[in-house]
């Protein structure tokens, strides 16, 4: 892979160097408790609140590796695997997973966290794909991404995957 890409800005013609960035620049972790004012009538986080925690730790992470504005594209796979109590931590996870010309997509790792005891679990994950703008609105090119290892190529061919599907369905409709 090259070690930089060129871009050029829209409005001044200039050349922009888009320097390529590991997965681990753009690493985030967000920890809160979960308030009563969170939970649901059974005293657990609300679906929805666990959805705009998400989005904010994958635009964070995607921020990190593209230092541009971004917007939320599309959310895939994303599942509620176990109830996260009221007084438990919420910790959210997120990285870059794999880039394309003005989009990428990044996965957040959502865990609780029994307070008294430590005890830590997977209780959802997501994946998100953003589009870098300019403040006009338009696309800008995004840096590419160095996949170093094989899980991280692994993770690279899925979000090729991910995103085919996503445009097979837009196609479509």
């Amino acid at each position: 892979m090259s070690e930089r890409a060129a871009s050029y800005d829209r409005g001044a013609m200039t050349e922009v160097v888009l320097t390529p960035k590991r997965a681990a620049e753009s690493e985030t972790e967000m920890v809160q408790v979960v308030l009563p004012n969170d939970a649901n009538p059974l005293g657990f986080i609300l679906g929805g609140t666990v959805m705009h925690l998400i989005d904010i730790a994958g635009a964070i992470a995607c921020h990190r590796h593209t230092r541009t504005l971004l917007v939320t594209a599309a959310v895939d796979g994303l599942e509620f695997l176990h109830p996260i109590k009221v007084g438990d931590l919420i910790i959210l996870k997120a990285r870059v997973t794999c880039v394309f010309t003005t989009s990428l997509e990044v996965r957040v790792d959502v865990y609780s966290e029994e307070t008294l005891t430590g005890r830590r679990q997977l209780t959802s994950r997501a994946f998100l794909t953003f589009v870098a703008i300019d403040r006009a609105g338009g696309r800008v090119r995004v840096p590419p991404l160095l996949v170093e290892s094989e899980e991280e190529r692994q993770e690279c061919h899925a979000a090729h995957g991910r995103r085919a599907e996503r445009l097979k369905r837009k196609s479509q409709a």
